[in-house]
């Protein structure tokens, strides 16, 4: 009996994602994890511990660069802070490993174009790590929009927060310029939902306000990307808010709401779509894992030569409307993208 080929992995940090990401590595079919770095005396081997503790031959290295420089790693998970994501792309690229790094890839446009030249000179996959676009709940919401019975998408409202805890304040404890605050951390997301549901329409104009801390973070913010023609994606998202990770699309003959847009493992899925005609419908999905979906997607498509579901041009979109965004926010206007 043949055995399914696997991706081996290295892991580039033991930051508290790996929570999420150690398991999904170690259980995809087509997935192995091989080793594990980090500066931190012992933390390499404690997440090892509590999150694959079944894997007893991870070699654990103190420094990152050991992990480039195995020879048994295929590809790396980069889980590092967000200002260092571009740094170790790049390097982990310059040694042939494929890369999925937790968003944002990088926190300026052109590191992306950096990253993408140099991934397609070394022939690796690079992908930025949008876990929740692997939930089926999202195919269907896309299955709804294009049997028609909404029909046109003319607004997108995505609305992502919770509750800033002590043990997460590293997140805003530095300007935004070197990776801190909500923007980085989950106002991608609030983008990156807002654009999938508009398709290829290119986004004209961002505008934008938020509210910063006294080391330079943001807080909280909104703002308004314009796609033209009356089209609007109004993004909301915030450290100081209830917990809220849901989006809603409104087009000209009905709408779908998403209620748990990072559902976990254990969590039930729920959308709900209404139309004009006064039908209304609420399904409840099956569970699923978005981490596991996301590296078995990963390895399928670097073992079968296969194209990325997200893109690196995906990943620069993302990037040039969060950077458009924030500069609304200093300059106090719109700003003009296209």
């Amino acid at each position: 009996m043949s055995t399914q080929a696997k991706l081996r992995w290295g892991i580039l940090g033991a930051a508290r994602i790996n929570q999420q990401l150690m398991p999904a590595i170690t259980g995809a079919p087509n997935s192995e994890l091989v080793a594990i770095a980090s500066r931190r005396p012992g933390a390499a081997e404690a997440t090892l511990q509590a999150y694959a503790p079944d894997n007893s031959n991870v070699r654990i290295y103190q420094h990152a660069n050991d992990v480039l420089n195995d020879p048994e790693v295929q590809a790396v998970y980069i889980p590092l802070a967000s200002q260092d994501h571009a740094e170790w792309t790049l390097r982990a690229i310059k040694q042939g490993k494929h890369v999925l790094c937790e968003k944002p890839m990088a926190l300026k446009p052109q590191e992306i174009n950096e990253i993408t030249a140099a991934a397609k000179k070394q022939q690796v996959l690079v992908m930025e790590g949008f876990m929740y676009r692997f939930h089926p709940q999202h195919r269907r919401i896309q299955e709804i929009i294009h049997s028609g019975i909404i029909g046109e998408v003319r607004t997108v409202r995505t609305s992502f927060a919770y509750p800033m805890q002590p043990a997460r304040l590293y997140r805003i404890d530095r300007p935004i310029s070197d990776g801190g605050g909500a923007m980085w951390d989950i106002g991608c997301y609030a983008i990156h939902a807002a654009r999938f549901h508009f398709g290829n329409t290119p986004a004209l104009a961002v505008s934008a306000m938020a509210k910063h801390n006294a080391q330079g973070a943001d807080i909280s913010s909104s703002g308004t990307i314009d796609f033209g023609d009356g089209r609007y994606a109004q993004f909301d998202f915030s450290f100081e808010h209830a917990r809220r990770a849901e989006y809603e699309i409104i087009g000209t003959q009905g709408g779908i709401k998403c209620h748990n847009v990072w559902a976990k493992q254990a969590e039930e899925p729920i959308i709900s779509w209404s139309t004009e005609t006064g039908e209304q419908q609420t399904e409840h999905l099956a569970l699923a894992n978005h981490f596991l979906l996301e590296v078995e997607h990963f390895c399928d498509c670097v073992l079968h030569n296969k194209p990325l579901q997200l893109s690196l041009q995906d990943a620069k979109t993302n990037c040039e409307i969060i950077v458009a965004a924030l500069q609304s926010v200093e300059l106090g206007r719109t700003i003009l993208l296209h």
